[in-house]
Parts: structure tokens; sequence; C-alpha cells
């Protein structure tokens, strides 16, 4: 008997939950959340050393919730588009992220 497929998808929920177990890499998604950024900006807007964002960069990367393209000299990175699009499709605003497993909600940024 053919085994059901759990719609939880468990495995993946953890790794993207994984990901997004750092404040650093709530405050890049909450930023790119507002549109594609490249390192320097993502440095500048969420506030994260230099010397780590490369890391949560990468972590982030690695759960497929974004993604980056070179463009010229920068690499500009962006979430994912079925991370945001299909939630926005469905009428939810674009502050909510459709995980698989759940969706994240993202308070507005100050100022």
């Amino acid at each position: 008997m053919a085994r059901k497929r759990d719609p939880l998808q468990p495995d993946r929920c953890a790794e993207v939950l994984a990901a997004l177990a750092a404040p650093e890499r709530l405050r890049i998604i909450r930023l790119l959340a507002d549109g594609e950024r490249n390192v320097t900006e993502i440095i500048d807007g969420a506030n994260i050393p230099a010397l780590n964002v490369s890391h949560h960069l990468t972590v982030l990367k690695h759960a497929r919730l974004i993604h980056g393209e070179k463009r010229g000299r920068f690499v500009v990175y962006s979430i994912t588009p079925q991370v945001l699009d299909e939630v926005v499709l469905a009428g939810v605003p674009k502050e909510a992220l459709d995980l698989g497993c759940c969706q994240l909600v993202l308070p507005p940024q100050d100022g």
C-alpha cells in the first residue's frame, strides 16, 4: 500500500523554521519582503554586521527562501517567488510568507 503524502511536509517545515530561527535572518526576510536588495543594502537595512551577512544569506538560500541574481558586479537578493506570490494571489497581504507548512506574517517596518 502506498504511503499517503503528509501535506505538512514535516522535514521541509523543520528546515524552513530552522532557517528562520535567528533574528538576523528574520530581519533579512522582512527587508526582502519590501523588494530586492544587494548585500550592502541588506547590511544597512537589516543592521547586520558585514562579517555575518554572508552566512545568514547562505542559510536562507539553502532553505530555498531567497535567491540571488548576479547583476553586473552585484548579486541582488529577493524572496523566492513562490514563497511570496502564492499568498499574494490568494489575497493575503505581501507581508505574509507561505512556508508550505505555515504562513509567517511580518509586521510593518517602523519608519
